[in-house]
């Protein structure tokens, strides 16, 4: 049994009650989707052969990264900090897929160093690059938050290191650390927000006469 299963049971037990409708680490199972086809961190990290990053460091990257960002510096310092307690951080080498297209997947990424890939497969076969994301910027959330289909296949294109939450460990920060769970999940939406916003005018503009 992981750690984050065995704290979501934990948190089951102690309320006294079944499955709360909220938590994201049920929200897969609450769709339909059979645990089969769930791809959590534990088993992408194996599969590509992540290393481990002490916390300490990885906090540093996270925090400075993050206090230049519009929206994740909002957050401060003293609770980009507090992120230590939830996040993984992993180092992981060039050509790997840490996400992939048309997966379910419960974790979100944050690029602390290194360059990945954004690919998008369409219908017809053709594979168009969206982005080569960047350090700070986070990869995943989508799937995270509304428990989807991964949308793009995401490939680290040079050595990266990254931080990782997962839905056990963001249920454990809504249990424990619920006003920086508040703060994450409302700038993850804006910032979701933003990029769709961007989508739909690119979108928009080829449709154009």
């Amino acid at each position: 049994m992981t750690e984050g299963t065995d704290r979501t049971q934990r948190r089951t037990r102690e309320e006294g009650a079944g499955p709360d409708p909220l938590l994201f680490s049920s929200a897969f199972g609450d769709l339909g989707v059979d645990p089969s086809m769930l791809v959590p961190w534990n088993g992408r990290a194996a599969e590509v052969g992540a290393g481990v990053l002490q916390p300490s460091p990885g906090t540093q990257l996270l925090q400075s990264l993050w206090s230049r960002d519009k929206y994740m510096g909002r957050l401060g310092d003293a609770a980009i900090a507090r992120l230590e307690r939830f996040f993984e951080f992993a180092e992981v080498a060039a050509g790997r897929d840490i996400i992939r297209q048309d997966e379910y997947g419960n974790f979100m990424i944050v690029l602390l160093s290194g360059s990945i890939a954004v690919d998008r497969r369409q219908p017809w076969g053709e594979q168009m690059r969206m982005a080569e994301a960047r350090p700070g910027d986070i990869l995943g959330e989508m799937s995270l938050l509304d428990s989807g289909m991964r949308f793009a296949h995401c490939t680290t294109l040079t050595e990266c290191k990254i931080g990782v939450l997962d839905a056990e460990a963001l249920d454990d920060m809504m249990a424990n650390d619920p006003e920086l769970a508040a703060s994450l999940i409302a700038l993850l939406a804006r910032r979701l927000s933003l990029r769709l916003r961007i989508v739909g005018a690119r979108v928009s503009d080829r449709q154009t006469p």
